[in-house]
């Protein structure tokens, strides 16, 4: 762990809390329910508050419960500055952050700058007023080709399936690079920067500590809306990256970056992290200058499969991506948008253990961690009925692709059949699992071998232990299918072994290891600290 003595000047003190700190994501719906509905809240949150602080990270960051239709559950926006029914309200809000500041618990919350609601009021004003109008040009408006102008102005994808484009009755097509009813917003007029400087401000004075930006790669369209190539092959998933798609990391982003960090500067000891879904370090850095964002996620540590030559490169690429630009890594094992990385390493036992070896080389590394609520507990992801999903991957796609709802049900909390403790109501908004009943915090907590237990003493240690110094790591030789790093300065040594058998331990005092050990060996699909 960084300590104040090896930052630079300029940031060795309080005000660089983020450069080190473990946040937990909240999924606002699927955390804890206070009002019986069925759907997690923000006094739900508050309730559970005691959980976290025990748990011991150092951060929140809350997913959009901003006034919305929930088409996309959230991520559409009606209105940024107000807090949606559903979750409860903006003094319910100011509860939570007073609360969470109390238990030393920092607070970030999502911003969705790429996109409302189409049931915003500058959206429905746009469908009133009419082409050519000024309240059009706030959104990405275009006219149609062919003859009559039935076909959409460019060839875009929606990244939720289908195209990018719906047309409106007077014949225009608005873009939409998630679904119909997330309109684009157009960057390129200045009322639409001065709004979100206008929300920026609206939550920092209300106390938060930082800003998660969404599809922080999007935003900059280019000139000109040129056709995505049809030979260029964009994969699967509700994003990725390709060099080759117009969509998104155009060059046009960075002055809006820079216009956010200079309001986040305003109230120091803030933050801002993107979502940045771009490989090429280069391109990935230039989000993370003095001037940008504090921090990015990175997904190729995410995306790795457990094999420790894949796990590797993920970690070299995302130290060396950030070291010319002064920013700290920034690691990640599962959000809301991913299969969580028990079902992603194999699911059940093997799926779990491998999940309690990731956790420790993830912990072990300099930067940032971010956690996702429910992986602490061991969750998988969850095969629901048809009926039960509602993700618009779902219906976008026709019915052929499930999309994420598996990785969202609500968190289990107690007792033996569902929901859990979630809501006291008979509900859940997404059905729980019967079996989860031995995975919840309350079978979990006194639990010495418990996931739950494990990672409380994880992230103990990374806070109170000297070995976590430093930030440049050292890597050792290492049997195929193993890798062995020191963090120099404070001298941790983390090793992985995801080959099929055991193999030698490194010289050093075990700290911590993600399953049961074997003399001087480290068994396969293990991780531990020595010292």
């Amino acid at each position: 762990m960084r300590r104040s003595s090896d930052l630079q000047p300029e940031i060795a003190d309080e005000s660089a809390w983020w450069r080190d700190a473990v946040f937990y994501q909240v999924y606002v719906r699927s955390f804890a329910d206070a009002n019986g509905d069925g759907v997690g809240d923000l006094d739900g949150i508050r309730s559970r508050l005691g959980y976290l602080e025990l748990l011991g990270v150092d951060a929140l960051w809350l997913t959009p419960f901003f006034t919305s239709p929930m088409a996309d559950h959230g991520y559409d926006v009606a209105d940024p500055r107000d807090v949606d029914p559903l979750f409860g309200d903006l003094a319910a809000f100011d509860r939570l952050v007073t609360e969470a500041h109390a238990h030393n618990l920092k607070v970030t919350i999502d911003l969705v700058p790429n996109h409302t609601s189409d049931r915003h009021a500058w959206f429905q004003a746009a469908l009133r007023a009419g082409p050519g109008s000024v309240e059009r040009d706030r959104f990405v408006f275009r006219d149609g080709g062919g003859f009559d102008g039935s076909v959409p102005p460019n060839n875009w994808p929606s990244q939720f399936g289908g195209p990018a484009w719906t047309r409106v009755p007077d014949g225009q097509w608005y873009l939409h690079l998630f679904a119909p009813e997330q309109p684009d917003l157009n960057w390129d007029n200045a009322e639409v920067a001065a709004d979100l400087a206008r929300t920026l401000r609206f939550w920092l004075d209300r106390g938060v500590d930082g800003f998660r930006i969404d599809v922080a790669h999007g935003m900059a369209k280019p000139y000109g809306l040129p056709n995505l190539d049809p030979r260029v092959e964009l994969g699967a998933g509700v994003m990725h990256d390709n060099a080759l798609d117009p969509r998104f990391d155009n060059d046009g982003v960075h002055e809006i970056h820079r216009m956010i960090r200079k309001v986040v500067d305003e109230y120091p000891g803030r933050m801002a992290v993107g979502e940045i879904w771009v490989k090429d370090d280069e391109r990935y850095a230039r989000y993370l200058r003095p001037d940008e964002l504090h921090l990015g996620f990175s997904f190729r540590f995410l995306e790795a499969p457990f094999d420790a030559d894949g796990v590797r490169s993920a970690i070299e690429h995302g130290l060396s991506a950030v070291r010319g630009v002064g920013a700290p890594p920034t690691w990640t094992l599962s959000n809301h948008d991913v299969p969580r990385h028990v079902t992603r390493y194999g699911g059940g036992a093997i799926g779990a253990q491998r999940a309690r070896a990731m956790t420790l080389v993830e912990l072990a590394l300099p930067g940032v961690v971010y956690l996702y609520n429910g992986e602490e507990l061991g969750l998988p992801d969850v095969e629901l009925p048809e009926w039960a999903l509602q993700d618009p991957i779902w219906l976008r796609s026709g019915h052929t692709q499930r999309g994420r709802d598996g990785c969202r049900v609500p968190l289990p909390w107690e007792g033996d059949t569902p929901p859990f403790g979630f809501t006291q109501g008979a509900t859940t908004w997404l059905p729980q699992p019967n079996e989860w009943a031995g995975l919840t915090a309350e079978s979990q907590l006194e639990d010495p071998d418990s996931m739950l237990s494990f990672y409380r003493q994880a992230l103990e240690l990374r806070k109170s232990h000297g070995a976590f110094n430093g930030d440049e790591l050292e890597w050792y030789g290492a049997p195929p299918g193993c890798f062995a790093f020191r963090r120099k300065g404070g001298g941790l040594i983390c090793a992985l072994n995801t080959s099929g058998a055991p193999v030698p331990l490194p010289p050093g005092e075990v700290l911590l290891a993600s399953g049961p050990m074997a003399g001087n060996q480290l068994p396969p699909d293990t991780a531990v600290w020595l010292v």
